[in-house]
């Protein structure tokens, strides 16, 4: 597993790439990216040409999505 990014105090940094919050989520990059592009998946952050997830927002989107029944949707 590759190193996270660390900021320049040495503490892991609080954002995540696309592969990187794909593996968080258990989900494949190709998957996020789609998410992205139809508005569905987590919030992101565009830093120059980086897209990149906050840790937060990729625990808040997978919690919206709890669901006590197949029949209901998540949304």
């Amino acid at each position: 597993m590759p190193k996270l990014t660390e900021t320049p105090a040495g503490a892991p940094s609080p954002f995540r790439s696309n592969e990187e919050a794909a593996r968080y989520l258990r989900l494949s990059p190709r998957t996020l990216e789609k998410y992205r592009v139809s508005g569905e998946g987590p919030r992101f952050r565009k830093l120059g040409r980086r897209v990149v997830y906050s840790v937060v927002d990729l625990e808040s989107w997978a919690a919206a999505r709890a669901c006590s029944s197949t029949a209901t949707p998540a949304d």
